[in-house]
């Protein structure tokens, strides 16, 4: 039997997960976790591109968990790179007493990041990395407007919702949300063109005059795995420089290769005045950040023992030590390349599967796609039969009607296969 395939013994959820379900909901916020009796799995472990739940039933991962295993589950340089950090210091003192390894990663993110983007803000999530953009900008600018898009995922922290465009998160919470951002649609490179979409951004930009900030994804994860019109971005770099609004891109979910590149922002050959990443960063440590121009983020003002923006947890020593040894296993492997490779084999595939009543698009870039079905409905029925037969998937989409497909990029062809045959069967 190959190990890297699937293996399901017995029911899915099987009797250990069943076991778990109980004390999982008399002890967790009943918000967290959905439970149904199909969905979801306990799981146990994971290596590569594989899990395995409680029950021993081994799954093949179209979703790197969220984005975050792109180097692989459980890599073993980054297992190790973590424990050696662990044994000699697991934590250190935040904005008070920095520490060697912090440093270093502050130097080799610098090697890998866009040009320019020099100056390292450490947090702990994808929403503390937002968080530190948007108060950057408004420090750097004195205005406090930003321009945003339906459809936007960054985080769901009260200062990231001011900036997300996905309704069901922001509404429970609108007395708290200031909703002074200006929301617009995210062009869609399979029905507009860069011009046109430049134009309808600039006939609402122009008429404000208090915009710190155009907060933007080079291509929407959350909303759905939509792939702006080339040129776009650059588009938008080109408008703020015009009118000195700075640019921000919300990388959390696209770099560290997993559309092909690096960042995805350099398919545009577009750099941004401020940047957050986070999720593949630590290969599954928890760190995130976010990076900008000296100029932009030298709008904090020195430190004089009391820092105005910090956290317990920045810069924690395990976790510099992570994204260390992930963006080594980057290079090593390739692994942004390896991304191109597997998109042409998942755009292959899902081609196939067009002809499918339930499938209304296919779009995607590198090893980030999304399969566009009738209604949520649907990929609610493909999530959990998939699941039967042994992949994990996730739904996204403002309507939750995507499939989304982001394996981890260390996959194998012959995994990649059968993940895809096996999702054509729950359609």
């Amino acid at each position: 039997m190959n190990e890297d395939l699937e293996h399901v013994a017995g029911d899915i959820p099987g009797p250990r997960t069943r076991a778990l379900t109980a004390p999982l909901l008399a002890h967790e916020s009943r918000n967290v976790t959905y439970v149904g009796d199909d969905f979801p799995v306990f799981w146990e472990s994971a290596s590569g591109a594989a899990v395995t739940d409680v029950d021993g039933n081994r799954y093949i991962d179209l979703t790197a968990a969220f984005g975050v295993a792109n180097v692989g589950h459980s890599n073993p340089a980054v297992i190790a790179a973590i424990a050696e950090q662990g044994a000699a210091l697991m934590h250190g003192m935040g904005d008070v007493h920095p520490t060697a390894v912090r440093t270093r990663l502050l130097e080799r993110l610098a090697r890998v990041l866009p040009s320019g983007l020099d100056k390292t803000f450490f947090a702990t999530t994808g929403s503390e990395a937002v968080e530190a953009a948007l108060k950057t900008a408004v420090l750097a600018t004195g205005k406090h407007r930003f321009i945003a898009y339906h459809g936007a995922y960054h985080g769901l922290s009260l200062g990231a919702l001011e900036v997300g465009g996905i309704p069901r998160f922001i509404e429970p919470f609108a007395p708290l949300v200031p909703e002074v951002a200006i929301r617009l649609d995210y062009p869609d490179a399979r029905t507009t063109t860069a011009k046109d979409a430049l134009a309808a951004f600039r006939s609402v930009a122009d008429a404000h005059d208090d915009i710190a900030a155009v907060m933007v994804e080079p291509i929407q994860g959350r909303g759905g795995c939509i792939v702006p019109p080339d040129g776009y971005l650059a588009g938008l770099r080109s408008y703020c420089d015009a009118r000195g609004i700075l640019l921000i891109f919300d990388e959390i979910y696209t770099g560290f290769g997993r559309t092909g590149n690096w960042f995805a922002c350099e398919y545009d050959h577009t750099i941004p005045d401020v940047m957050c990443i986070g999720k593949a960063m630590g290969g599954g440590f928890p760190i995130s950040a976010a990076v900008a121009r000296d100029a932009v983020m030298d709008a904090w003002p020195r430190s004089t023992g009391e820092a105005l923006h910090t956290s317990t947890y920045l810069g924690n020593p395990m976790g510099c030590a992570a994204a260390l040894a992930t963006i080594e296993e980057l290079e090593r492997m390739a692994l942004p390349v390896q991304a191109r490779e597997l998109g042409e084999l998942i755009e292959r595939r899902l081609q196939a599967m067009l002809d499918h009543p339930a499938v209304v698009a296919m779009r995607g870039r590198g090893a980030m796609w999304g399969l566009q079905l009738a209604s949520a409905a649907d990929a609610d029925r493909v999530v959990k039969a998939a699941l039967a037969r042994g992949v994990i998937l996730v739904q996204a989409g403002p309507r939750g009607d995507v499939l989304s497909i982001t394996p981890p990029l260390v996959i194998s062809p012959l995994q990649l296969h059968r993940a895809l045959e096996l999702v054509k069967e729950a359609l």
